[in-house]
């Protein structure tokens, strides 16, 4: 439902709160008045573009959570919860009472309570709204990137090679003997083993603390990890008490030499990374919409750090370039290039840009 649908809907008592808000002149007592003067006000382009830049942090982040959540309607609760989400810190801006946040919004005319019997104690943002919201949310980070102005001279990209290595990872148990230690981990001899049949090559994990990010991922390199973890949730590979084998429907899939499409490890990915990332999908959706052409890797990172929360031991920046630029790296969904001089560059692949469509349904 859009907005002037939700205005039509709403009371009159609404209604004065949301035209007061914005100081609107017109006959209060007249409900097509305060519905058009809120339109007027509302539908300008240039006013929905200062009030974005006038958002504090928290209330952008609140923004842009409602704006990438699959769901259309939202209960109290939920809208709370993702209010607490979008505070980082605990500083005394940040303690404010999240309901304070939703009456704000509701205040705005963003968000409204739902209209029919199975909805009236649900919220929902116009969908016209989310849309220019968007817009302007684009113009924003796209007037901060810097762009490259032509090809780097070398850049690297991994095209389908997720999809390849599915099939040598399930070869090397099929045609190795793969012993497991106590903890169910396959021993280093045999990890080094299998990365050097890989495409890609990573480094053994080392020490520290690793978790969050998949069942194995404390165990395993990070894209090394996903590739296991999606082979045991396809049920292609099965852990015995003191081994690793492959089942019969792994066994079939070599066999049938099958490619899996790599939307399927990206919405693996997503599912997967989206506990310490909750609004992964929305800073999937940034940068690969920052950088249809080849832009500073820097300057995207500077854009879109206000909108990644710290992971425990993963900071803001390790999170932006190892969870998210290197995974989408790996999927295919991006190119990371090099101007000759160390600056690093980015830019989205022609299956990026169609699955982000996908994703987001646009």
């Amino acid at each position: 439902m859009n907005l002037a649908d939700m205005l039509t809907y709403a009371d009159i008592g609404q209604l004065s709160r949301i035209a007061n808000h914005y100081q609107c002149d017109c006959n209060g007592n007249s409900k097509h008045e305060l519905i058009q003067s809120i339109l007027q006000r509302i539908g300008r382009r240039e006013f929905l573009e200062q009030n974005v830049e006038d958002m504090s942090m928290e209330d952008l982040r609140f923004l842009n959570a409602l704006l990438f959540d699959g769901r259309r309607h939202f209960s109290l609760e939920e809208l709370v919860a993702c209010a607490q989400h979008s505070r980082f810190t605990d500083d005394a801006r940040e303690k404010e009472n999240p309901r304070d946040v939703i009456s704000r919004f509701r205040q705005r005319g963003w968000l409204f309570q739902g209209m029919t019997q199975n909805t009236r104690y649900l919220y929902e943002v116009p969908e016209d709204l989310k849309r220019r919201f968007r817009e302007v949310l684009e113009r924003r980070f796209m007037a901060g990137m810097i762009a490259l102005g032509e090809e780097p001279s070398i850049y690297r990209e991994e095209p389908d090679l997720l999809s390849e290595d599915l099939l040598l990872f399930l070869r090397y148990i099929r045609d190795h003997e793969v012993p497991l230690n106590n903890e169910g981990v396959m021993y280093r001899r045999n990890q080094q083993q299998l990365l050097e049949a890989l495409h890609v090559a990573e480094p053994l994990v080392g020490k520290g603390w690793r978790f969050g990010y998949g069942r194995r991922f404390k165990d395993y390199p990070n894209r090394m990890s996903l590739l296991y973890d999606y082979a045991t949730q396809s049920r292609l590979i099965q852990e015995n008490l003191d081994s690793l084998i492959l089942t019969s429907a792994g066994e079939s899939f070599l066999l049938e030499e099958r490619r899996e499409p790599m939307m399927q490890f990206v919405l693996f990915w997503l599912r997967l990374y989206k506990g310490p990332i909750p609004n992964l999908l929305s800073l999937v959706y940034w940068t690969l919409h920052c950088c249809r052409e080849w832009v500073s890797l820097a300057s995207l990172f500077r854009n879109l750090s206000p909108l990644i929360k710290p992971f425990f031991y993963d900071s803001s920046e390790s999170i932006f370039e190892e969870r998210i630029i290197r995974m989408l790296l790996h999927l295919g969904m991006v190119r990371i290039g090099d101007n000759g001089q160390g600056e690093k560059y980015i830019q989205t692949t022609p299956f990026g840009r169609t699955a982000v469509h996908k994703l987001t349904k646009e």
